[in-house]
């Protein structure tokens, strides 16, 4: 019989890198309000900002 893993299962993608970030209060409600319209987490709504910065090219 296989041996049974615990916990979640591993990602093709890894988010292994981690950044920490000081925001206005100002920059921080927009991040909040961006988040919110698309009901996603802040992290997602960081990811998503950097993805628009690639795109703008």
């Amino acid at each position: 019989m296989p041996e049974k893993h615990r916990g979640r299962p591993t990602s093709d993608n890894p988010k292994t890198m981690r950044v920490d970030v000081r925001l206005t209060e100002e920059e921080l409600k927009m991040l909040d309000e961006y988040c919110q319209r698309m009901d996603v987490s802040r992290p997602q709504g960081l990811r998503d900002g950097i993805k628009a910065l690639n795109a703008k090219k």
